[in-house]
């Protein structure tokens, strides 16, 4: 891993989710998977919603956040992540989040709403590691 670290911030409207160091932040963003280590080339980039934010640190993965839309800079070894909504893979409600994609996935197709509630919901369990 390199020497220097980046020095991450996932931002949701209503809090500061979590700050710290890392040597790999891997996002998806609306283009695909992005991996940003240090002295990675300057990067704006929008967020797919219903995502998975990790951050490694030391080659051990140090963080897991559910994230809900927003963007994802860095520059100068510096990455904010502003999210429209973000939780701590161990701040979900495991059973809250299997609830709402239930309901999300029955309220059938072409209801956008539920749609998008079913992207977040998977992207909680994910982040809790309860996977279906």
């Amino acid at each position: 891993m390199p020497d220097t670290k980046l020095a991450v911030e996932l931002v949701a409207p209503d809090r500061l989710v979590w700050q710290g160091e890392a040597d790999l932040v891997v996002v998806k963003t609306t283009e695909g998977e992005m991996g940003i280590m240090a002295n990675h080339a300057p990067v704006l980039a929008e967020l797919a919603e219903g995502s998975v934010m990790r951050v490694i640190e030391g080659g051990q993965q140090r963080l897991i956040a559910a994230v809900h839309g927003g963007f994802i800079s860095m520059s100068r070894n510096e990455i904010q992540v502003l999210s429209e909504g973000a939780e701590l893979g161990d701040e979900i409600d495991v059973a809250a989040a299997r609830s709402a994609l239930e309901r999300a996935i029955g309220a059938g197709e072409g209801d956008d709403d539920a749609a998008a509630e079913v992207l977040r919901a998977r992207a909680q369990l994910r982040a809790a590691g309860a996977d279906q």
